[in-house]
């Protein structure tokens, strides 16, 4: 019998094997390429941590190599994670961060030196912020590197470090992206509230050379 292909029958049919055909070679794949997905999001993230130590232009198989040699501890205490690390015989350590932009999430990693209140490199992200505004807290490295030397907390413990307008105390104040305020204030907000937090719980542990090992 000859089958009738300008049938409903017939077209209902061959659509649904088709997806079923579809979803199954997609499942497959993504099944297949996950392992490498998840090894580049791994190195993306060891990368971003060295470059908040102010290591940068490494290649994949050069920074996994950088970040053995430097990072020699992860540490989750009290929900504040954190990385310990010898750079030229000195300890840092690196705090992740995450916070809310104009169009979505923002993230970053902030080294800090052992004295645990002066912000040593800084490296930050985005997932959606305008191009040659916003994304300016990711593209642009001179911004980054205003953070270096600038002071997390005051001197009477207070939080101190945080993204303006106009600069008033240079000791503990960045200037915000131009025409990106919003996201601007979302890194502010990120500082003051994931650095400060893990600053002040590392200062109360009165953590030395041996927090690193943990």
């Amino acid at each position: 019998m000859k089958l009738n292909t300008n049938s409903n029958t017939y077209i209902i049919i061959y659509s649904a094997v088709l997806v079923v055909v579809v979803a199954f070679l997609l499942a497959f794949i993504f099944k297949a390429l996950k392992p490498m997905q998840d090894a580049n999001v791994a190195l993306d993230i060891k990368k971003q941590i060295l470059y908040s130590l102010n290591i940068r232009d490494l290649d994949g198989a050069e920074a996994e190599a950088k970040y053995a040699e430097v990072v020699k501890s992860e540490v989750e205490k009290d929900g504040i994670k954190y990385y310990g690390c010898e750079l030229d015989g000195q300890t840092k350590y690196v705090f992740p961060l995450k916070g809310m932009g104009l169009w979505g999430g923002i993230s970053g990693f902030v080294s800090v030196d052992d004295d645990l209140n002066t912000i040593y490199g800084a490296y930050f992200n985005h997932e959606s912020e305008t191009a040659g505004l916003g994304a300016e807290i990711k593209d642009s490295q001179a911004w980054q590197e205003k953070f270096q030397g600038k002071k997390i907390l005051s001197d009477n413990g207070d939080a101190a470090i945080a993204v303006v307008k106009k600069v008033e105390n240079a000791a503990s104040e960045v200037d915000c992206v131009t025409g990106a305020t919003l996201t601007s204030n979302g890194v502010s907000e990120m500082l003051r509230d994931g650095l400060v937090r893990g600053v002040k719980l590392l200062q109360a542990a009165a953590p030395d050379a041996d927090a690193i090992e943990e």
